[in-house]
């Protein structure tokens, strides 16, 4: 599919259908988001893939009771780290200059001013901006998926710190930004599917300043 008529055809997906997503196509959307951009190319977040039915029980639990987390093929857990820290940064500009065939030392400057930056910086700042990160592969992950013809139902409507708890998140130094169930729209019960898509008209969404 061509991405407006992908991004044309999906929507937040209310009810799911339990039809399994093929591996490719799951590998596929997983790749889309590794590959997505982040802050200084950081990456401050983890993803955790969630089959276990029982798992998915307590997660519906604290989800507001939304069907798609337990009628889903795949539930994507956008967990993003609970701050930023010197050896954390200090661990990723060394894999990219190892992978890269570059001396230790070159990026120390760079490393020093932007944890000269961060350092000050409230708790809360730091897991809001590593949040931030991890919403912008979710956008990546939605067009992802909608290019597979995947539905994707974004949701922040589950409680952070119960869903954290579930699944051990801050012994990991992570935080639950966002969950992203996987799967495929139940067309004979979802009440949306056939709804126009309604957006804001170009003329009053875009402005140029030229």
């Amino acid at each position: 599919m061509k991405l407006i008529d992908a991004l044309n055809w999906r929507y937040a997906t209310k009810k799911m259908n339990g039809q399994k997503v093929p591996q490719e196509k799951l590998d596929y959307i997983l790749e889309a988001i590794r590959l997505s951009p982040s802050s200084s190319g950081l990456q401050p977040y983890e993803i955790i893939v969630i089959t276990n039915q029982d798992l998915l029980e307590k997660i519906k639990a604290i989800g507001w009771n939304q069907s798609q987390i337990t009628d889903c093929s795949h539930l994507l857990v956008f967990a993003a780290w609970d701050g930023y820290s010197l050896e954390k940064i200090t661990k990723v500009f060394d894999r990219t200059l190892a992978e890269r065939g570059l001396p230790a030392n070159t990026m120390d400057d760079y490393k020093k001013t932007l944890w000269g930056l961060y350092e000050p910086l409230p708790a809360e700042w730091h897991a809001n901006h590593a949040a931030r990160q991890a919403y912008i592969a979710l956008g990546v992950a939605l067009v992802a998926a909608a290019e597979q013809q995947v539905d994707a139902t974004p949701m922040e409507g589950f409680i952070p710190e119960e869903l954290d708890k579930i699944l051990g998140l801050k012994e990991k130094g992570l935080k639950s930004a966002v969950i992203l169930p996987l799967g495929y729209r139940d067309e004979a019960n979802d009440w949306l599917v056939n709804m126009k898509k309604v957006r804001t008209p170009k003329e009053k969404f875009v402005s140029e300043i030229k």
